[in-house]
């Protein structure tokens, strides 16, 4: 069984992938949403902070500016 901050971050990667490519209104998108938001609910539950699942970006790791 996966650890209840890698649950949520799996979850939360398979909604934004849907999202993106079938586009946030579709059905399959909006199940796969609602399941991240009860494995993120149950990884706050078990004592783990939403900082534990999006955790700050480092400064080596940001992104390069936009041309």
């Amino acid at each position: 069984m996966l650890h209840p901050i890698q649950a949520a971050r799996a979850a939360q990667h398979r909604a934004a992938r849907a999202a993106s490519r079938i586009g946030a209104c579709h059905p399959l998108t909006r199940v796969l949403l609602a399941a991240a938001a009860v494995a993120a609910a149950a990884a706050w539950d078990a004592g783990h902070r939403v900082a534990d699942l999006h955790p700050p970006r480092q400064h080596h790791e940001e992104r390069a500016p936009r041309a």
